[in-house]
């Protein structure tokens, strides 16, 4: 049986879902039901909040970067044994890719999972006019998903009077509401919700909120009416396990029998990675060594490649710049042929120099000759195939991959190794420094929309360890 799964979504941005969709999970955590929650989109904050302060299993659910057998696996994988399931959606429900089509839509993920997904609708300075527009959502496809309501920002009197309306003239179940709580709302700043460093002041508000939830939603109404809905999966079950067996066919046929150290950036400065990266090199045989760019003096012994995940290095500039000792030893690890992955934040630590939030200008890694500065809006911004131009680290010329740009810093010298396209539109752009041990560029990559490219980067790290240890052995930091 599939655990019960149900999808929040909104009509737009700033409905409310992210602090409802976190008052959900609190209360389901609180129940003492092991609950996982997936984010809709290529967000890293929202996980990563899920995850350190309420404390479930959270990853992202991404269409545009999987395909449909890809997007299935990773959710019945990562749902196994729970008892219940939770997935935000993004932005609009229908908003997709260039915001003119569904496909990469939470929609889009509504129906590649067969889940129902639960509106939350505004009400606050609206009362019948609410229904006009549930009724446009439940309208505009046939096979919308919606199967549920939630009021946001409306009084119980408002609530009730709404919930009779909706439930019949639209034929839709009302869950409940939300009431007007401005003192739960949670800060957010350039890339979304603030990283969670004051853990216990935000659990206590996540709480409160999970509290008040339990009064005004039906939770168990909702968990029941998943678990109906899930039942309608039962008739697909045969194709998904071979769809599953399918995909761990790939995984194993790309495996190494012995396992390869990565050290892997982790510290509040690079923190942005998708997990299902990270487990998948575990599953092609790596493993895998957390160390800190800003408080360790030196790369983890035995250490045969390195990723430099993103995050914000530009938060923490003088952190880093003072730390000469691990600046020069990824210099001098890089520069000796130690496979190295740098995404977005990782590959401005590779910068000669980077501009920091204050302002002043800090010494990094000097690995590129180039200066990383600070712009006033967000740069090449959203979803991209990358195309190899040349034979470099993670593949051969012609090496497709997809991924996403979201940064407000950017670089004198972003590289030419790869061409990136726009989804949708006629945006490109070269950018990526790649060689036969490097990727530095701004995109972020999700590795299930190519499996090689992990595959060539643990190949690759093989290599320099056997090189390493001709004529004797010889274990760099150790």
């Amino acid at each position: 049986m599939r655990p019960p799964g149900m999808l929040l979504t909104a009509p737009a941005s700033g409905s409310g879902k992210t602090l409802i969709t976190c008052g959900i999970l609190q209360a389901l955590v609180n129940r003492g039901l092991k609950t996982v929650s997936f984010k809709c989109g290529p967000d890293y904050i929202d996980p990563m909040f899920h995850g350190k302060v309420i404390g479930t299993k959270s990853r992202n659910l991404d269409t545009f970067f999987t395909d449909a057998a890809a997007t299935r696996y990773l959710y019945e994988k990562n749902t196994a044994g729970c008892d219940a399931v939770v997935v935000e959606g993004v932005m609009g429900y229908y908003d997709g890719l260039g915001g003119v089509r569904t496909e990469g839509s939470t929609y889009d993920v509504a129906c590649t999972l067969n889940l129902p997904a639960i509106l939350i609708v505004n009400g606050r300075g609206a009362s019948l006019s609410v229904l006009a527009m549930i009724k446009g959502f439940l309208e505009y496809r046939r096979d919308s998903h919606i199967c549920g309501v939630i009021l946001n920002q409306v009084s119980p009197m408002i609530s009730r009077q709404l919930k009779n309306l909706i439930e019949q003239e639209l034929g839709i179940r009302v869950f409940g509401y939300v009431p007007k709580m401005g003192e739960l709302s949670l800060d957010s700043r350039h890339l979304g919700l603030v990283l969670p460093g004051e853990i216990q002041a935000l659990k206590e508000k996540l709480n409160r909120l999970a509290e008040e939830l339990e009064k005004t939603l039906d939770l168990d109404g909702m968990l029941r009416f998943s678990e109906e809905y899930g039942r309608h999966f039962e008739d697909a079950v045969p194709s998904v396990q071979a769809e599953m067996k399918r995909e761990d066919e790939k995984i194993r046929a790309l495996s190494f029998p012995d396992k390869v150290r990565i050290a892997v950036a982790e510290d509040d400065a690079f923190c942005f990675t998708y997990l299902d990266n990270l487990e998948l090199l575990e599953e092609l045989g790596a493993e895998l060594v957390p160390f800190s760019p800003v408080r360790d003096a030196e790369l983890p012994g035995n250490a045969w490649g390195l990723i430099l995940s993103g995050g914000y290095p530009e938060l923490h500039a003088e952190a880093l710049g003072r730390n000469s000792s691990m600046r020069h030893a990824v210099r001098s690890a890089v520069e000796s042929g130690m496979p190295c992955i740098a995404e977005c934040g990782g590959f401005l630590y590779l910068h000669r120099e980077l501009e920091g939030t204050d302002g002043k200008k800090y010494p990094m890694a000097g690995v590129l000759p180039a200066e990383a500065y600070r712009t006033e809006k967000l740069s090449r911004f959203g979803y991209i195939t990358l195309e190899s131009k040349e034979d470099q680290l993670l593949g051969p010329v012609g090496l497709k991959i997809r991924g996403h740009e979201f940064h407000y810093w950017d670089s004198k010298s972003c590289g030419g190794s790869f061409h990136a396209r726009k989804p949708a539109g006629r945006k490109e752009w070269d950018c990526v420094h790649g060689t036969r041990t490097l990727y530095a560029g701004f995109p972020h990559l999700f590795y299930y929309s190519n499996l090689y490219v992990p595959y060539r980067f643990l190949k690759a790290c093989r290599t320099y360890r056997e090189s390493c240890r001709k004529p004797a052995e010889k274990y760099p930091g150790g």
